[in-house]
């Protein structure tokens, strides 16, 4: 099992990022999200993480599971986390950017997030992200990374045995 979870909170055509102020990924805009505690399963993460983090309760939200994913850093194993998104009502008000133990949270658009231009993301972001926004299927991504530059990157269609204990 790996030992963090991400979620993509979407409302409309923008997506709620936070740009952490440590690390992994210290300064750059990524999803909320966080380590597995304990014997918490991780759907059970992925809620408590971002009532922690933005205090959105979306346990009466969709909440869909759109797989996983794992790194190797220098031929090392380096983990990964599990990966969800949830859609928020278009309605939703939650003013930003707000200022957070964990950084700052904003609203940014999908094609700001997504911009070949666009340095204030990881490497990762913009290879999965289109993936969870516009498949149906979870997918297991991996990347490669060597001396702290991406070499490879890969994904393939989670098969449904093992995508389906992480969808409830």
């Amino acid at each position: 099992m790996l030992g963090m979870t991400l979620c993509i909170i979407k409302r409309n055509n923008e997506l709620l990022l936070l740009n952490r102020d440590s690390s992994p990924a210290k300064g750059l805009w990524n999803g909320a999200g966080g380590k597995i505690e304990g014997n918490e399963t991780p759907l059970e993460c992925v809620i408590r993480e971002i009532w922690e983090e933005t205090s959105i309760d979306i346990r009466d939200l969709q909440i869909i599971y759109k797989g996983q994913v794992t790194w190797t850093v220098d031929n090392n194993d380096a983990g990964g986390f599990y990966i969800y998104l949830v859609e928020i009502p278009y309605d939703f008000i939650y003013t930003t950017p707000i200022k957070t133990e964990e950084g700052i949270l904003d609203w940014k658009s999908i094609d700001w997030v997504l911009s070949k231009d666009n340095f204030g993301l990881g490497e990762a972001i913009p290879r999965y992200l289109p993936f969870v926004l516009y498949e149906d299927n979870p997918y297991a991504f991996h990347f490669t990374l060597l001396k702290n530059r991406l070499v490879d990157f890969s994904f393939k269609i989670m098969d449904e045995e093992n995508s389906k204990i992480l969808k409830t």
